[in-house]
């Protein structure tokens, strides 16, 4: 199928609002550079009017200064990428994000090389949820669904394959917070088998192909207005 052919399946589809979205490159891996001007670029051009946009220089080289970032676009939702490694600063860092209004901040596990069970994760979840912070975590959702119980968090797993899906359904049964991204949910009836207002609709874009996840979610079996709610409704609720 051409991408031509995937835009008509599409329609009119219009995301309000992108869960997952990057600005910056991996220094380890090809991939685009990822500027501020052609991620929003590339959002507009799938129809997605705004993104929640973390930066790849503050979840690896930098906290502060890639949040500066982000903090100073225009026409986004800012989110603050935290560095597991540095649990400490980790936390002054969300400390700083939420008195300057910032309502989510992100994890990166994977590309930090850190565990479930690492008591960084434990310790940066419980000031999150204290302080209010939605979370947007990456990682195998079978493992790092267990830092956040029983605190009340807000999160969402950014990661959820739909190979997983029957473990996210599971705990996230008897955790009220927990929500997942469409990304990777790619299979019959996925989107489906989630109550809808625990789906947020997200790309990784520009590190992922968002058309599709867009064409999954436009050929659904939702309702009309369970895919508006996952297509921003969601997310605008979540993060203000």
């Amino acid at each position: 199928m051409t991408a031509f052919d995937a835009r008509g399946l599409i329609g009119e589809l219009t995301v309000t609002l992108d869960v997952d979205v990057l600005v910056g490159a991996y220094a380890d891996r090809d991939g685009p550079p990822g500027t501020p001007s052609s991620v929003l670029a590339a959002l507009g051009a799938h129809g997605i009017r705004a993104g929640a946009v973390a930066s790849l220089r503050a979840a690896l080289f930098d906290q502060r200064s890639g949040n500066d970032e982000v903090l100073a676009l225009q026409g986004v939702v800012p989110v603050g990428a935290l560095d597991l490694r540095d649990p400490i600063g980790s936390v002054r860092e969300m400390e700083r994000l939420a008195a300057l209004g910032v309502k989510a901040v992100r994890l990166f596990p994977d590309e930090q090389g850190v565990e479930a069970g690492f008591p960084s994760v434990r310790h940066v979840a419980k000031r999150a949820a204290a302080l209010g912070l939605v979370v947007l975590t990456g990682g195998d959702v079978r493992r790092f669904w267990q830092p956040f119980s029983g605190l009340g968090a807000q999160v969402v797993f950014l990661d959820t394959h739909f190979y997983h899906l029957g473990d996210f359904l599971v705990v996230a049964a008897d955790e009220p917070g927990f929500h997942t991204s469409t990304r990777l949910l790619n299979s019959p009836d996925a989107l489906e088998s989630v109550p809808a207002d625990r789906l947020l609709y997200g790309s990784r874009t520009p590190h992922y192909e968002p058309l599709v996840p867009l064409l999954r979610l436009a050929t659904s079996g939702l309702k009309p207005e369970e895919i508006t709610a996952v297509a921003g409704g969601n997310a605008r609720r979540l993060l203000g």
